[in-house]
């Protein structure tokens, strides 16, 4: 048969894919815009109606709302970076987690886990018989090597890009057609404080810096605050909407990067319909797989590398939780890690750590003696370099102890200083 036999005789309907998927088996999909959420619709359906049993599904940063995908007996999601939809799930026991760097997940797959079916989101075949993930590079490629079953939701709104991973009609085990519109980002709602912290930042970036900025607002604000910059490059895990205006203002022009020149390089993209059109077959923008993205040693042959990401919480040592309130689930380690470490190792590079000084209205300092009772440790004291809060930059990175308690405590909140700094005397710490 022809490649348009092929995909004839492989296209079923959305309830009919659905049908394929065996009781026990392991389900994966990628990131964000890769999730076919009609499919998934479908298969919680099946389970309803007690025809399915024992899946267990491993997702990452899924962001649109799925019925039934937490079904004790039936569905147990498990979780490689939480959105608010799936750490509900893990926080009522019907959820697991799976600890991990985002640069290892494709070697996990590879080579811990057996996976009976991967299902995605593709833009239509070519004339060669190919389908792109489109704005998704993540861990497609190992998935459409790994996976027992190729199931595809091919849907005409997936913008093709021009190095995303590709998978061909053979390898594809069933396919169906649904043009769901594309998941949307909600504008960034930018208040004083995050443009306040993003300044602070944007003046620690020189001209030929190269960028990774992380999910939320703070990193947004310092993206719109370095449009007075020049020759700026972009290698990041996420590219979003910002980083498409400091594209379009002239900021960044990529041609100082010793690799991928001229190329904005990152794993996936989420945000608005301008931003999907900008990648559309663009042949500037460079779509990768995580495992290249991610790793430390790429990004530190760039010079001058700046990584901005957020947290929750930071001890007096420096350790980050960005995961976790206490014992309370909320994401994962995601590529916070990596890029701190690929930051620090780059010559002239810098790591960003950011968040508001208080939680909870006010009630309750960020920085903190020691991690609350049960908190994860996102980036360790050992890799931590820059502190970013409203108040200020702390640099902890060649720091003592005792230096990096009291830059911390200069960028508190100034009604919890002084209370911050009677504990650190009582633990010995301020010298």
């Amino acid at each position: 048969m022809n490649y348009e036999q092929q995909y004839a005789s492989k296209k079923v309907t959305i309830e009919e894919l659905a049908a394929a998927i065996r009781s026990g088996w392991c389900c994966v999909t990628d990131a964000a815009a890769s999730v076919p959420v009609p499919v998934l619709e479908a298969i919680g359906r099946r389970c309803e109606a007690g025809q399915l049993g024992g899946l267990r599904f491993h997702s990452l940063l899924d962001l649109q709302p799925v019925p039934n995908l937490s079904m004790p007996g039936h569905i147990t999601p498990v979780s490689w970076f939480s959105s608010k939809l799936n750490r509900a799930a893990v926080n009522r026991g019907e959820g697991d987690i799976m600890p991990c760097y985002y640069r290892d997940m494709p070697s996990l797959f590879r080579d811990y886990i057996h996976v009976d079916a991967f299902l995605t989101v593709v833009s239509p075949m070519d004339e060669d018989g190919y389908f792109s993930a489109g704005v998704t590079g993540s861990f497609s490629a190992a998935l459409f090597e790994k996976a027992e079953h190729v199931y595809l939701q091919v849907n005409a709104n997936m913008p093709r890009t021009v190095t995303a991973p590709k998978v061909h009609i053979s390898q594809v085990a069933a396919l169906c057609e649904c043009d769901s519109p594309m998941p949307l980002a909600p504008p960034a709602e930018l208040d004083e404080l995050s443009r306040t912290i993003g300044g602070y930042i944007a003046q620690e970036v020189p001209d030929g810096a190269t960028l990774q900025l992380g999910i939320g607002t703070i990193p947004e604000a310092v993206g719109l605050a370095l449009k007075d910059k020049h020759d700026l490059g972009i290698h990041t895990e996420l590219l979003p909407d910002s980083m498409i205006e400091l594209i379009e203002s002239g900021a960044v022009t990529n041609m100082r990067k010793p690799i991928h020149r001229g190329k904005t390089v990152c794993t996936f993209t989420y945000g608005s319909e301008r931003l999907y059109r900008f990648v559309a077959d663009n042949p500037d923008v460079e779509i990768l797989p995580v495992d290249y993205v991610n790793d430390p040693a790429v990004i530190a042959q760039h010079p001058d590398f700046i990584s901005v990401n957020g947290g929750l919480e930071v001890d007096f040592y420096g350790q980050v939780c960005a995961e976790s309130l206490g014992t309370r689930h909320v994401s994962g380690t995601g590529g916070q890690s990596d890029y701190v470490r690929g930051a620090t190792q780059s010559k002239g590079g810098k790591s960003f750590i950011a968040f508001p000084s208080t939680a909870a209205g006010g009630t309750v300092s960020r920085i903190r003696p020691t991690l609350s009772p049960g908190a994860l440790v996102s980036t360790s004291k050992n890799d931590v370099d820059w502190i970013a809060t409203e108040y200020g930059l702390a640099k902890l990175r060649g720091k003592t102890l005792s230096q990096r308690t009291r830059a911390l405590i200069a960028i508190a909140h100034p009604k919890f200083r002084e209370e911050l700094t009677a504990q650190a005397k009582a633990m010995n710490i301020l010298i």
